[in-house]
């Protein structure tokens, strides 16, 4: 097999390499940043390519960035992306784009040498490879944004202004209703999120759960009218 690797760390792009040369791949290319992917890709014309997550000169998002391009591209090369932890949103992203020939493994993984290597085979040939730790967090994201789901319209409008780091008394005066109307939305909030008062600060830990839901309209009103 022909595989490009682009990995900033020398000594773990060489570790790599050097597994995959000793498994009887072809490594046909080795970068140090996603400069010079594009160029590459076409030159080599790899089976797989395997990117880390952050790289430089930003060491933000240009290696899943990279990922998301190819991919985008066509089934041609694989993608098998590693990280250090899991990067949720862009994660979602890649997955969104097509389960085929794609991996996202915890760079903790290759320590794992035979795990490794069947994970390369196995996205090489175009099946899926999800570490353990990044279904974990996507299935709990996906549990914390149905419990917004749950909220009525005005609720969201209390959390929503609850985000914005409104007191109750001023998410009261937004809303045209009394402090109390507000005090009971707020605990309808915390018990339909599942947030009870031993988990700290449950008014930080609703408006988390308002930032990572999904948008869906329904902000605060600046007039009277609406669900009371």
């Amino acid at each position: 097999m022909r595989i490009l690797i682009c990995e900033d760390s020398v000594l773990l792009r060489e570790g790599i390499a050097r597994l995959l040369t000793d498994a009887g791949h072809d490594v046909v290319a080795q970068l140090p940043d996603a400069t010079a992917l594009e160029a590459a890709i076409a030159a080599a014309d790899p089976d797989l390519a395997i990117l880390d997550v952050r790289m430089p000169p930003t060491r933000t998002n240009e290696g899943i960035l990279a990922a998301i391009g190819i991919r985008g591209r066509g089934d041609r090369p694989r993608v098998l992306v590693l990280s250090q932890y899991v990067e949720e949103r862009y994660a979602a992203d890649l997955i969104a784009s097509g389960p085929a020939g794609f991996g996202y493994l915890l760079k903790d993984r290759v320590a794992d040498v035979r795990d490794f290597l069947a994970a390369v085979e196995q996205v090489a040939a175009g099946g899926t490879v999800l570490d353990p730790e990044v279904v974990s967090q996507l299935l709990a994201r996906r549990r914390r944004d149905a419990r917004t789901e749950r909220l009525t319209p005005r609720e969201r409008q209390v959390l929503a202004l609850m985000a914005e780091g409104a007191s109750n008394q001023a998410i009261a005066d937004r809303l045209y209703v009394s402090a109390g109307s507000v005090e009971k939305h707020i605990t309808a909030v915390f018990q339909k999120l599942e947030l009870e008062p031993e988990d700290g600060n449950r008014r930080v830990l609703a408006v988390l759960a308002h930032l990572d839901a999904p948008r869906t309209g329904g902000g605060a009103p600046d007039a009277p009218g609406g669900i009371r």
